[in-house]
């Protein structure tokens, strides 16, 4: 175990959400004596005087930037506006403000979402600017994708150290199961065990089942964030992913089988796809700062669905039900 970490003050904005709470204990693991994980109710990000705030209150030796406006399709496209100013707002005050007190590393989270929607699969992190991202999330894509040229252009200018990670679609325990706000994997874990729960024959789907995405267990994601931050140290952008790829129609299929929904899956071919394929090139996190993933995706999706289950009978009201 490096002792990089034990006298350090690390900030994890968005330390209490999803990926966040997982960073957040895997740094602690690492012997993080200091890690602050600021809330929106103590300090708005988007606000100039809220981030000196938190800076004055935290005084950190490195940020890991993760807190985000985010959703799934519904909600990026009912509000793009909110999602690119949020999340464009947060980010850039959030470097400028560190490279001014001499923060030790920037760590920019960025998304997949960046990328072009017609891209060479794998993705391939020189291909990021090869075309416009898929509509219905491009003001969010492009917004996080600011990051990368801020902290491109602190470096040439102030010599700023800051790095820049693409990870792909994540899924796993503690995840957000509001229809409203849910990615594809929660939104379909949910919708399956209602129906079973209230015996209905059916769910409707979202698009013809097409598409395929990658997706990187949460804690193999947590592990990532945390190796980069600790070893990597350029300007060029990093996959972070499992390099697995399943279709829409596969996942929708392997999570009726593991929740038990025996119904119909009828597919609504007027609602979006989304990105035609997601798939990324992984080769660059392993050999920059040795990353590989190593959660199976089918046993992640079963850890994700038994975590599911178990709290919505603890917490119903939380859980959506």
């Amino acid at each position: 175990m490096s002792d990089f970490w034990t006298k350090r003050r690390v900030v994890v904005t968005g330390g209490r959400g999803f990926l966040g709470s997982y960073v957040v204990d895997n740094l602690r693991k690492r012997g993080v004596k200091h890690v602050l994980a600021p809330t929106k109710k103590e300090y708005d990000l988007r606000l100039g005087e809220a981030v000196k705030k938190m800076y004055d209150d935290m005084k950190p030796d490195i940020v890991i930037h993760l807190a985000a406006i985010v959703g799934g399709i519904g909600a990026n496209r009912e509000r793009p506006g909110e999602f690119f100013y949020d999340n464009l707002m947060m980010g850039v005050q959030l470097m400028e403000l560190a490279r001014q007190r001499g923060v030790e590393k920037f760590v920019s989270i960025g998304t997949v979402c960046a990328y072009p929607k017609f891209t060479p699969v794998p993705f391939k992190e020189e291909n990021l600017w090869d075309g416009y991202p898929e509509e219905t999330n491009a003001p969010y894509g492009l917004a996080k994708k600011m990051l990368l040229v801020q902290g491109q252009a602190y470096r040439q200018q102030y010599g700023f150290p800051s790095i820049y990670l693409l990870p792909v679609n994540l899924y796993g325990p503690r995840d957000h199961f509001d229809p409203k706000t849910s990615h594809v994997i929660p939104a379909l874990i949910k919708k399956c065990i209602d129906a079973r729960e209230t015996a209905a024959d059916e769910i409707v789907v979202w698009g013809d089942g097409s598409a395929t995405r990658e997706f990187l267990y949460v804690e193999d994601a947590a592990e990532g964030v945390v190796l980069a931050s600790e070893h990597y140290d350029k300007s060029d952008p990093v996959n972070i992913g499992s390099a697995f790829e399943i279709s829409i129609k596969e996942l929708v299929r392997l999570v009726a089988e593991i929740t038990g929904f025996s119904g119909r899956i009828t597919w609504d071919p007027k609602q979006p796809n989304g990105q035609p394929r997601r798939k990324l090139d992984t080769s660059r996190a392993e050999r920059e700062f040795a990353f590989r993933a190593h959660t199976g995706f089918r046993e992640g999706l079963q850890r994700t669905i038994t975590w599911y289950e178990a709290a919505r009978k603890a917490q119903p009201s939380l859980m959506g039900t």
